[in-house]
């Protein structure tokens, strides 16, 4: 797309560069995030590899998100003071010595200061990618739908590459690889802008959650923790032989659906509206959980893959829609704190219950409270400014 000419609508040429930033933003986060997204398929099939057994990696694929809920207000000050480009580039940094330390280090210990790292990396590049995608209000949806397609490039390209090379050449060879392909993302942070943004921070400490932040627990909770470490072990039961190639496939659909269905889920957003969509999504994800754990394990994982790709781009529209103006950034940052205590649980819970708890149960409950939250969250309520 050309730039606009200096005689443009002032609003085109915003709009313009909001696309343009965005996109950056996104294509810095699919460089790095194969590094995270490997390790979710690779650790629970060969924690042995690794120096750890299945409880310890549980607790290693939740360590990254459990630290962004102390470490996101840092990170938002640190955004708000140095701006997009130093704060990218840095995560991006972080998250290629993550890959080679992974490549390299065996044992808990060693292994748990990459996974902190990793952490506060992403919580860098998530926010700026919801940031700059909301930073105009005029195509928000359209904008995060388009970016969370970008986002999920890095990982559907890698993950079918993983799965091969870990069953020829070990879990550890993909790492050496994903470095690389992380620092290329320092070609393109040093292409957004440097400008510090406006923030409101407010004091530090989580307040009472809302109806948005129960979701984003929930959501994080079941289809970023318990769905994903369950894909795994479970499908490692069923295709002993060949389950790190279907789990690879699988998780790589996942995010080959964000490339398809997460610029739909943003049109239909912006049609219909982003609660009322994420009610009916979340309702339907929900029925699709309790059939997986009641032993519907390929079928359900693919339907709540392409699921999860329609509801991906539609919180940041809710949250921008609520908070709009310098306390968009903080709000941001709060629902993925929200999201990350629940993908960080879910791995625990996992590692510890899937190997004593019948399954019905262990994705039942959780489901039936993802359904209930997401009434809560679409229901109309007397101020949508005091949900922030």
């Amino acid at each position: 797309m050309p730039p606009p000419s200096p005689h443009a609508d002032p609003v085109d040429a915003a709009r313009h560069h909001a696309d343009r930033q965005s996109r950056l933003a996104a294509l810095a986060l699919s460089l790095s995030l194969p590094t995270d997204v490997l390790l979710y398929l690779l650790l629970p099939m060969y924690a042995d590899s690794f120096g750890v057994d299945l409880a310890q990696a549980g607790i290693l694929l939740a360590a990254n998100r459990l630290v962004r809920i102390v470490g996101y207000g840092q990170v938002t000050r640190f955004y708000a003071r140095h701006g997009d480009r130093a704060t990218c580039s840095l995560a991006v940094g972080a998250a290629a010595l993550c890959s080679l330390g992974l490549a390299t280090l065996s044992g808990f210990w060693l292994l748990l200061p990459m996974r902190l790292v990793w952490g506060m990396a992403f919580a860098a590049l998530n926010l700026a990618t919801q940031s700059l995608a909301t930073a105009e209000s005029g195509g928000a949806a359209r904008r995060s739908g388009r970016s969370r397609a970008l986002i999920a490039i890095g990982p559907v390209t890698m993950l079918p590459l993983g799965a091969w090379l870990a069953m020829h050449w070990g879990p550890r060879a993909i790492f050496f690889v994903l470095c690389g392909v992380a620092l290329l993302g320092l070609s393109v942070t040093r292409r957004l802008a440097a400008a510090p943004h406006p923030a409101h921070l407010r004091r530090r400490g989580l307040r009472r959650p809302n109806s948005l932040d129960l979701w984003s627990f929930l959501e994080g909770l079941t289809l970023d923790g318990l769905f994903i470490i369950g894909l795994s072990y479970l499908g490692a039961d069923l295709l002993p032989g060949g389950a790190v190639m279907m789990a690879g496939a699988l998780m790589a659909t996942r995010y080959l659906g964000e490339i398809l269905l997460s610029p739909l889920g943003g049109r239909l957003a912006a049609r219909w509206g982003a609660e009322r969509l994420l009610l009916h999504l979340s309702w339907i994800t929900s029925l699709t959980l309790i059939a997986f754990g009641c032993g519907w394990i390929w079928g359900g994982a693919a339907l709540i893959v392409v699921l999860r790709a329609l509801q991906l781009p539609l919180i940041a529209p809710i949250v921008a829609q609520r908070t709009p103006g310098p306390e968009r950034v903080q709000a941001l940052a709060t629902r993925s704190v929200w999201r990350d205590i629940g993908a960080g649980t879910g791995p625990i819970l996992a590692g510890m219950l899937l190997p004593v708890l019948s399954t019905p149960w262990l994705y039942g409950i959780p489901a039936v409270l993802l359904a209930a939250a997401a009434f809560a969250c679409a229901r109309p309520s007397r101020s949508r400014v005091a949900d922030p």
